[in-house]
């Protein structure tokens, strides 16, 4: 009972926090004091729960090495020009009618191609926020379509560590689950493009174009080169190499681009790669351009380790078995899908990030599917359709929290990310509408 009132309590924080617009890390850490404590009492020794802390953090290793690339690579971006040129031939190019529009389906091509949300957010999704300031446009409704784009291919690449994890826990052959992916997303997905476009056509983006052009081309030299660690990033993502690798070797190049072509001063670019990119003067293009650097990770980083340590109190001390036993009965009452949803909103709630909320969904339900004879592979997808596409929606889970502090987006992103929410919520519809119909023929 303690575990189930603690649970309801660090929420009620959670949301306190939001609405008072304090830091998530403050109820985040109160969370982790909270269960330190209810494991203290439990018996748990200090040097145990520190053994487990330390096994989470240790976890978080992988998390906190992306976030330093997306901290460098979005400041790189903008000093190369990478950033720059991106813009100014979208401006040339873009129907500014259709540009939400653009903004999902892009991030959709480029996060299935490199099977990162994060690596697609930190890429292609702060060029696509660059061209949103001071158009005209609420850009929490640009942040959601490129968020809502970026989990497409989190979800469904080959190379998505999601996408690999759930076939590992699940124990089913990914290649399977990628098509039963696909083929579950596709009403969803052709939903989100009606949404999309019919939201581009109510918001037009107002480009300003000829300052921005005529700033850009004052500023940057546009030589076809400046397009290379953005072309890297794709390239190398073609052939399967770890995003770590190509996010790496893209600031690399875009390092010597913006040392060779844009003039920038080794100085001047590991200071950028530290605090984010500035101009000297200040300028129309510099207030719209300048941002990125490990800096503004920082609090994500924090936010990450927090919650890694905290997974490491609920898989050492089992805390969280107590709730099993009501998960099987509400399965009974409102159906197994129904309830792998609601476990996956309070897995993506209280663990904080993606990867917990997977495992911990996996815990929570299996025995649910077992008992009901469900196969491994609907399992498999879905906790794709629930778990990883939820926990993005939570603005204190770091699936959503990293890539709204990439694109300086407030936590009403989430409306915005229609795909996010329609996956699961059709897939319900469908289910449903098969059982009753099933049902009527028996």
């Amino acid at each position: 009972m303690d575990v189930i009132i603690a649970l309801i309590g660090i929420l009620v924080l959670f949301m306190l926090s939001i609405y008072k617009g304090i830091d998530i890390f403050f109820p985040l850490f109160s969370g982790f004091i909270i269960f330190m404590i209810i494991s203290y009492k439990r018996g748990f020794k200090l040097r145990e729960l520190s053994s487990m802390v330390l096994k989470g953090i240790g976890k978080s290793l992988v998390n906190i090495k992306i976030l330093l690339l997306i901290g460098a690579i979005t400041a790189v971006w903008r000093a190369s020009g990478t950033v720059a040129y991106v813009v100014y031939y979208g401006i040339k190019l873009m129907n500014p009618n259709y540009f939400i529009l653009y903004a999902f389906i892009l991030c959709s091509i480029v996060s299935f191609l490199i099977g990162t949300s994060f690596g697609t957010v930190g890429t292609i999704g702060i060029i696509l926020m660059v061209m949103v300031k001071g158009g005209g446009i609420n850009i929490n409704i640009v942040a959601g379509a490129i968020i809502a784009g970026a989990y497409f291919g989190d979800r469904c690449s080959p190379m998505s560590s999601s996408a690999n994890l759930v076939a590992a826990i699940t124990e089913t052959d990914l290649n399977i689950n990628i098509k039963n992916m696909i083929r579950t997303s596709v009403i969803p997905f052709i939903t989100c493009i009606i949404i999309y476009g019919v939201l581009s056509y109510q918001n037009p983006l107002q480009l300003g174009g000829s300052q921005i052009i005529t700033e850009i081309v004052q500023t940057f030299n546009l030589n076809w080169i400046v397009i290379l660690p953005a072309l890297i990033i794709l390239v190398l993502a073609a052939f399967r190499v770890d995003v770590k690798v190509s996010m790496l070797v893209s600031i690399i190049s875009g390092a010597v681009v913006a040392l060779l072509v844009q003039r920038e001063t080794i100085a001047d670019i590991l200071r950028y790669i530290v605090i984010g990119y500035s101009m000297n003067e200040h300028s129309f293009l510099g207030d719209i351009i300048m941002g990125g650097g490990i800096s503004s990770m920082m609090k994500i980083m924090l936010i990450v380790l927090v919650s890694f340590a905290l997974s490491g109190i609920f898989e050492g001390t089992s805390l969280l078995k107590d709730v099993e036993a009501w998960i099987i009965k509400l399965g009974g009452k409102i159906g197994i899908f129904a309830t792998t949803i609601v476990i996956s909103i309070m897995t993506g709630s209280f663990g904080c990030s993606q990867v917990l909320a997977v495992m911990l969904t996996y815990q929570f339900v299996r025995n649910m599917y077992n008992s009901a004879g469900i196969d491994k592979y609907e399992l498999a997808v879905d906790i794709e359709n629930t778990a990883v596409v939820i926990a993005p929606l939570i603005p204190w889970n770091i699936a959503g929290a990293v890539p709204a502090a990439a694109l300086n987006a407030e936590s009403s992103y989430m409306v915005y990310s229609y795909y996010l929410y329609l996956l699961p919520l059709i897939i319900l519809i469908v289910k449903r509408f098969k059982a009753l119909r099933l049902h009527k023929t028996l």
